[in-house]
């Protein structure tokens, strides 16, 4: 393998064009199957999907496509009267949220189980709306299915669609007659949409208040937020605008230990399946602490995962407020945190309170400054002077007979910023070595919040039997 082909970038960051798309909202009483018809039309196992009502909670959107005609779908929590719960109350209101917004709604019956008095309830919510309104009547799985769902025309509705989202019979029929639908729209129909120019995946424990965070910065209650853990299932997304560059949020379900997701619910599952897909698209992610319980070992986790990935990282200290502080409490936790995990140097800590809103805006400043880090490139002369000078500093270390000779360097990639060294001998470059050039390469250049992987290769006479040890800032931290 020649240098160029080692060397050649693997991942660029392109910023898509702006595009206008409408919003279609699927709504419905819970468990009629709005979920597994969100999959289907998506393409992709997107929604956490279980045979029990009110298994979604908050909205989640994706964006698809049907011939040529792309638009956005949302998924809703079941409309029902609530019972008090305070999770159920704040489903409604995020169902409603999601009509307010929709510029077709998909109102989804049960043909299985027949004409429902709350779907009543729930088509006169929707026709306050003014929107227009397409009724599907969803498990019409067989012939009996499919005559009994016109017995919905009740609703007063023009047309019944019958469809199995399940095994996908009819939902073509459905979707021609949406996109009929989109297109005649007015022109100005649907939400400014922008891919993120930085994607900050919002992750950390059940309960330390990623929701609440999400809540803050973007100035709705896009998510639905309780004292109970777990309320968040989906990873959630959302568009903001700051300090002149636009960020899309993912708000994610909490990690949890992997025992607990092996015992638990399907649900709990598919959960910490979408958390970490979240991560694999994000650019850098905020790793919310309790700050009134102080890093625990599932943080440390969190932060590995993230760390993998190769993601900028940021630790935001959360639930400040309920912290009994002086002038030095915040430089004690600090060092405190930087003790327990020291492969965490690298990410800025930021102190905040999602309730009260103090210094929320300042995880976005770190986020950008983090994600503009993981692009950081250094010209191929400038980082070789940097590294003839480490080694003049500090030769490598070794434990073998033969000494290894550092030859050149170079970037590969970026994100995370990639660098390889050339070397004779390269297995008895010591990893200690590897951390020292990390260091002055940090020393240089504005690299807080983001990863550094350096590779040390074997560069020797014979070409193709090329050679060599990986070292990232994740070495030896927790798994």
């Amino acid at each position: 393998m020649s240098d160029s082909e080692l060397l050649e970038s693997v991942a660029t960051s392109l910023e898509e064009e702006r595009v206008r798309l409408p919003l279609v909202a699927l709504v419905g009483r819970p468990n009629v199957g709005k979920s597994t018809l969100f999959n289907r039309i998506v393409g992709h196992r997107r929604a956490v999907v279980e045979d029990r009502a009110g298994t979604t909670r908050d909205r989640l959107i994706a964006e698809a496509d049907w011939n040529g005609k792309r638009f956005r779908l949302v998924d809703t929590g079941g409309i029902q009267p609530a019972h008090g719960n305070v999770i159920d109350v704040a489903v409604q209101d995020q169902a409603r949220i999601a009509v307010a917004s929709a510029d077709v709604i998909l109102l989804i019956v049960d043909a299985a189980s027949g004409p429902n008095p709350a779907d009543a309830e729930v088509a006169q919510l929707l026709r306050r709306s003014s929107k227009p309104i397409i009724l599907v009547a969803n498990k019409a799985d067989n012939i009996d299915r499919e005559r009994a769902a016109h017995e919905f025309s009740a609703l007063g509705f023009d047309r019944v669609h019958p469809v199995s989202a399940q095994h996908g019979s009819g939902t073509g029929d459905l979707l021609d007659v949406l996109v009929e639908q989109l297109r005649a729209l007015p022109e100005d129909a649907g939400e400014l949409r922008a891919e993120g120019e930085v994607t900050v995946a919002i992750v950390g424990r059940p309960n330390v208040g990623k929701s609440s965070l999400l809540n803050r910065l973007t100035g709705i209650e896009r998510t639905v937020v309780s004292d109970v853990p777990g309320t968040t299932r989906d990873a959630i997304d959302e568009s903001l605008e700051h300090a002149g560059r636009h960020i899309t949020l993912v708000d994610t379900a909490g990690i949890r230990k992997r025992g607990k997701i092996a015992a638990g619910p399907a649900a709990e599952k598919w959960s910490t399946v979408r958390t970490i897909q979240a991560l694999e698209r994000a650019d850098v992610a905020l790793l919310l602490i309790d700050a009134s319980t102080g890093l625990q070992a599932q943080d440390l986790h969190v932060a590995g995962s993230v760390i993998e990935a190769g993601k900028g990282l940021v630790i935001v200290l959360n639930k400040w407020d309920l912290i009994e502080k002086d002038g030095f409490t915040f430089d004690a936790l600090e060092a405190k945190i930087r003790a327990q995990a020291p492969f965490l140097d690298f990410a800025p800590l930021v102190s905040i309170s999602a309730t009260t809103g103090l210094r929320a805006t300042k995880v976005l400043d770190a986020a950008i400054a983090a994600a503009d880090a993981c692009r950081l490139r250094i010209p191929t002369g400038v980082l070789n002077r940097l590294v003839a000078d480490a080694v003049a500093r500090q030769e490598p270390a070794h434990g073998g007979s033969k000494r290894p000779k550092i030859l050149y360097a170079a970037q590969a990639q970026t994100p995370p910023p990639t660098f390889v060294v050339f070397a004779r001998n390269a297995l008895q470059v010591h990893f200690s070595w590897q951390r020292f050039l990390e260091n002055q390469i940090r020393e240089r250049y504005p690299l807080t919040g983001a990863p550094i992987k350096i590779i040390v290769r074997e560069r020797s006479a014979e070409e193709g039997h090329a050679r060599g040890r990986t070292r990232t800032k994740a070495t030896g931290g927790p798994r």
